[in-house]
């Protein structure tokens, strides 16, 4: 993408999965704590599946909420995405993640739900574009 960028957000980590983060404007400043399933002590802290998690899961809200108004469709107060990211072994070597979102459409009958969720994933989410042949993403209407 070259000249026509809208937003860039900045974050810088210190010491890895182990470590801290913080966002260029202070406004995201976390540490960060290996989860128990991946041989780490878990407790209070995050890590970078859960940021990706939140991450996607608030973007493919917003995308299914725009692909809604571009529709003419009214979604309730009560839409929400969950994001459920995991990570395991690459065949390859290394490790790889896979996505589940699900997306409740509030006040909307499924099948339009389901066509503004297509919507959304396949034409307007970024989280989506990028994913999109690296990352294997499941969608599951609830």
């Amino acid at each position: 993408m070259t000249g026509n960028i809208l937003y860039t957000a900045t974050a810088t980590a210190k010491g890895g999965r182990g470590g801290h983060i913080r966002s260029s404007d202070g406004v995201l400043e976390a540490d960060l704590i290996v989860p128990k399933g991946l041989g780490g002590p878990g407790g209070a802290g995050t890590n970078p599946e859960q940021l990706f998690a939140a991450g996607y899961a608030a973007c493919f809200e917003g995308a299914v909420r725009f692909a809604a108004r571009e529709a003419g469709v009214t979604v309730g107060p009560d839409t929400n995405v969950t994001a459920n990211v995991s990570i395991g072994p690459r065949e390859g070597g290394g490790f790889q993640l896979s996505v589940k979102l699900q997306p409740h459409l509030d006040g909307v009958d499924p099948a339009k739900a389901q066509e503004l969720v297509n919507t959304a994933h396949e034409k307007i989410c970024p989280y989506s574009h990028a994913t999109r042949g690296n990352v294997e993403v499941t969608i599951e209407l609830v």
